[in-house]
């Protein structure tokens, strides 16, 4: 039970402050980088 009045606590943050509560995750690293074979890392 004490995880469900935590979980209502965000949810009533999230509702009254009208944010994301998980925002979007952006990759930030190389895209397209080649495939390099463990016994050459």
């Amino acid at each position: 039970m004490a995880r469900v009045s935590g979980w209502l606590a965000h949810w009533l943050e999230q509702l009254r402050e009208n944010k994301l509560f998980r925002p979007d995750q952006i990759y930030a690293g190389e895209h397209n980088r080649p495939y390099v074979p463990i016994d050459r890392r």
